[in-house]
């Protein structure tokens, strides 16, 4: 049997004495000095936490759509009440206007991304009036808009701290069957209606660059400010409607045995059907031909950036209790057509969100809302606060990624409301990374591990698939915002890349616990907030303890390359029993930890691990091994832990 001892850090010395020059070697660049470029103030701490003085505006809005599924029209107005929490008078204020996106001349229209969109004259928002409150009266606002913004000129500045803005806006717009993050899909039980930024938003003002003004273009997602959001959706009778929030007015949209087997599902670990496949067919022909008379859904939802909601004649409804820490509870259910009922498709998506919820809970941040809310549709996987959008098809593994990965993004960025549209790495690479544990736990692996689109997408080792992401000539770096990425490169960079990031800094850089413990403090602390990715890292170097400005260069300001080496073995004095020197080489930019097997003659195994400070000094290294016999081999990184473009150098044999 052989002997195998394993050190977490070995002791070290330098045979090199040479003296530094100023020239920087290759692994003395990734520890350059005045890596944060940005002085911290009394909105922004040092150590990553919201400062004293942290401040950012609210916004509540009041929506009431209508739904006419002859035309496929959604009239609307919505009431916004701004507060201008900031300590700068606003003369004007930008608004979102995202359908615009399918306009012709839209910025968008010009760009890859958008050519599945119809684009149409008619597509858009059609404002009809835009007004403010003055003195308790509604007055015509002095507006312009620029493509997907809206910007409104106030005759009197909005005042710094405590000034607020009341903005009402009646428009309207043609639903699309197919709107990217929202659409339409035809079954054979009726249409099944997605729909999504239906109502003009606010754009955010920060203390990072005042107003956020990016234009929608449709790869980069969104930033938005938090408050409560009171919507109501008026459409024919015999039609479910599923939507972010609460639903207010229960009595009056739903049924008694919706209501009773509503508050059964409340109680129940397990799936409880609400409405059944034969109950949808029943009740369509029942109110086939009979849709004139209006149904009213009330819903709201507070401390949100965002709702949306889903409508329906064809979903089929079932529904489980969510266990959060703390005997907290709240509700997963699911809606989607009879065509994708099945035990290896959607009648398990509840069983798939619920266990996605309750794992996000316990790790990182409790649930903060009543239900989640899965949607089987045409719309192939798209968050919004308290629901997701997933594709009817998808079956097995595939949907048990979508779902967890699309409620996940409650967490990021819903929770944690970091700006989408510029940095998607800080949403959709946390999101994945997240992915990661939870997918490795469900059902005792069931679908373990996590190999998808997002995450190692050939199905093999992620430390030995990122490589051909890190050596992809001109890939971009992860901090690329969002519209700038080609399209194939969006899920490598911006999924792969940064959870695979996070797993080496969590399991090779750092260790899990205190990965967690600083991870969990990140999110506890800007909830309901808007970092910066500089938050981000200012936060998980305190939290931790480490200086990683030399990884954060690396692996997200550059696409530097590693290439650890093995050069040679000596012994001292030639005599193995005084013990043995290992040469070592660190020959590109990207440095990490060494994790190095080493095997002796004798049946004695020495797994090692030195950190990351062996290269600041110098690119080559030399380890002391205290052996007592010849060296048989020596190995790198023996189980593939790290993204070594260059694995012929990284052994030796005698």
């Amino acid at each position: 049997m052989k002997k195998i001892n394993t050190l977490l850090i070995v002791s070290f010395f330098l045979i090199n004495t040479l003296p530094l020059f100023s020239q920087q070697t290759t692994s003395q660049k990734a520890f350059a000095s005045l890596f944060y470029n940005t002085q911290v103030n009394q909105y922004r701490s040092a150590d990553g936490t919201p400062g004293e003085s942290y401040w950012q505006n609210q916004a509540n809005y009041k929506v009431q759509v209508a739904l006419d599924t002859t035309t496929n029209i959604i009239s609307g107005k919505v009431e916004i009440d701004y507060r201008n929490n900031s300590p700068v008078a606003l003369p004007f204020v930008w608004l979102q206007l995202d359908q615009n996106i399918s306009k012709p001349d839209s910025r968008a229209a010009a760009s890859s991304y958008s050519e599945s969109l119809l684009k149409t004259s008619k597509k858009g928002f059609h404002i009809k009036n835009v007004k403010i409150l003055i003195e308790n009266k509604w007055v015509d606002a002095n507006y312009l808009i620029s493509d997907t913004r809206m910007q409104i000129r106030l005759n009197t500045d909005l005042t710094a701290k405590k000034g607020q803005l009341k903005i009402a806006i009646n428009y309207d717009y043609i639903l699309g069957e197919n709107d990217g993050r929202a659409a339409i899909l035809s079954t054979k039980n009726g249409k099944i209606y997605e729909v999504s930024y239906f109502y003009p938003r606010m754009c955010v003002f920060d203390d990072i660059r005042g107003w956020d003004t990016k234009p929608f273009l449709g790869a980069g997602e969104f930033y938005l400010d938090y408050g409560t959001i009171d919507y109501s959706v008026t459409l024919p009778k015999g039609m479910l409607v599923m939507g972010s929030g609460s639903l207010l007015n229960p009595k009056e949209t739903l049924n008694k045995q919706d209501l009773a087997r509503l508050e059964i599902a409340k109680k129940s670990d397990k799936t409880v059907v609400i409405r059944t496949p034969k109950e949808v067919e029943k009740s369509v022909k029942k109110t086939k031909n009979k849709t004139l008379e209006q149904v009213t859904w009330h819903f709201k939802m507070e401390n949100t950036r965002d709702v949306a909601w889903a409508a329906s004649t064809a979903f089929v409804w079932d529904a489980a209790k969510i266990n959060l820490p703390k005997g907290k509870t709240a509700l997963a259910m699911s809606v989607y057509p009879v065509e994708s009922v099945g035990d290896t498709a959607w009648s398990r998506a509840t069983e798939y969100l619920k266990q996605s919820v309750e794992s996000f809970s316990d790790k990182w941040f409790v649930y903060p809302y009543p239900v989640a809310i899965n949607v089987g549709g045409r719309v192939g996987g798209m968050e919004f606060p308290g629901i997701t959008f997933d594709y009817w098809k998808v079956t097995s593994k595939h949907l048990y990624g979508i779902i967890a990965h699309e409620i996940g993004h409650d967490w990021f960025p819903m929770i944690v409301g970091s700006n989408e549209r510029r940095y998607a790495w800080m949403d959709e690479g946390f999101n994945t990374f997240m992915d990661i544990y939870t997918q490795a736990e469900f059902n005792h692996g069931e679908y373990a591990p996590k190999r998808d689109g997002e995450y190692a997408p050939k199905g093999g080792n992620p430390a030995d698939e990122i490589i051909a992401v890190m050596t992809k000539p001109e890939i971009p770096v992860i901090m690329t915002a969002a519209d700038n990425f080609k399209s194939e490169d969006t899920h490598p960079v911006s999924y792969f890349k940064t959870a695979f990031g996070l797993v080496l800094l969590r399991e090779v850089i750092v260790d899990p616990q205190r990965f967690d413990y600083a991870f969990k403090n990140y999110v506890t602390n800007w909830a309901f907030k808007h970092p910066t990715p500089y938050d981000f890292f200012r936060a998980m170097e305190n939290g931790t303890g480490e200086d990683l400005a030399w990884f954060w260069r690396g692996w997200f300001l550059n696409n530097w390359t590693l290439d650890q080496a093995v050069t040679d073995v000596q012994y001292i004095n030639n005599d193995p029993k005084q013990g043995a020197l290992i040469q070592l080489e660190n020959k590109n930019k990207l440095v990490l930890p060494v994790l190095i097997r080493i095997t002796e003659s004798n049946g004695k195994i020495n797994n090692i691990k030195l950190p990351v400070e062996i290269w600041e000094r110098d690119s080559h290294f030399t380890l002391k091994l205290d052996s007592n016999s010849t060296i048989k081999t020596v190995e790198l990184d023996p189980e593939h832990k790290l993204p070594d473009v260059d694995r012929s150098n990284n052994s030796w044999n005698n």
